[in-house]
Order: structure tokens, then sequence, then C-alpha cells
């Protein structure tokens, strides 16, 4: 048997993939169907939401910008003040999507308390992750599949950030 630390191979992949049936078919080998049944919806969600935010933040922004052009002045002031909020929001967000997340470990059982599970979930958006805490066993890629979407979402904040960088300061300023 493997020591507790170690992962022993299932099936065909036990005798090294040789012999009847080495054939490997991910499909057969997936255990955690369930993780995948939340993961990816909870992935759409947050997708969402955070596409979403960011599409009525980006329009405001607009609206601002037309009036400030307008009078042609406080291009620092504004770029700052912009960029103060889009930060501010996109934070919002990700501890949003984060608290999401953290529900749904709450409602699965997969982590026993409310702090426990929003901290596991932030370390699990950010990929920094937390080492002493841990999901059910039954629920381990669930917190694979949420750095995932972390990944996803990091990477829309920092398309969304140049974006409004490039929206807010003026070519000529930059």
């Amino acid at each position: 048997p493997a020591a507790p630390h170690q992962v022993q191979a299932a099936g065909p992949l036990r005798n090294g993939g040789r012999g009847k049936g080495s054939e490997m078919n991910p499909l057969n080998e997936v255990q955690w169907g369930h993780d995948w049944a939340w993961g990816v919806p909870l992935i759409a969600l947050t997708c969402v939401i955070h596409i979403l935010c960011l599409a009525v933040f980006t329009a405001r922004v607009d609206r601002l910008l037309d009036t400030m052009r307008d009078r042609g002045r406080h291009v620092t002031l504004t770029f700052s003040l912009v960029m103060a909020m889009a930060v501010t929001l996109v934070t919002t967000l990700h501890i949003l999507e984060g608290g999401i997340w953290a529900l749904a470990f709450r409602f699965l059982g997969a982590i026993p308390d409310n702090r426990s599970a929003m901290l596991y979930s932030l370390g699990a958006l950010t990929t920094y992750g937390d080492t002493t805490i841990h999901l059910a066993h039954q629920w381990k890629m669930l917190g694979a599949l949420e750095a995932v979407n972390g990944m996803l979402l990091f990477g829309l904040t920092t398309a969304f950030l140049f974006a409004m960088i490039q929206r807010v300061l003026p070519p000529a300023k930059r």
C-alpha cells in the first residue's frame, strides 16, 4: 500500500500501464464527477458576474471621461481617481467571488466553518493556498477548479485594468 502522503494509481495504471487494459481513458479514471458538476457552473457564474460588473464600470467611466474631456483639465487627478476606483472595484469583486465559492464549500460540507471556508476560498482563487485548511476528501478537485477560476478572473482583471489605463490616460500623456 502507498504511504499516507502518496497517491496510489488505480486500475490499469497500477501495473505501470502495461498489460491487458493498459489504455487509459481519462473519462473512466476521473473520480470527481460531483466536483465538476459544482465547479464548472461556479466558474461560469463568477465569470459572468465579473464581466458584467466590469462592463457597467467601464460604461460609467466612459460617461465621466466624456464630461471631463469637454473641460480639458485635471487629467492626472482623473486618472488617479478612476484607477483607484477600478482597483477597489476589482478587489471587491474578487472578495465577492471568493465568498460565492466559500458558500458553496459550506453548503456542500466541504469545510466546517465560515471563516475557514472564506480563507480557503481566497487562498485558492489567488493560488496562494493555505496549508492548514483542507477540503473534505471528496471535494479536493473542487479546490483546484477554484484555482482555475481565479486565474481566469485575474486574467480578466488584468486586461480590464490595462484597458482602463488606455481609456483614461490620453495618448499624449502615455
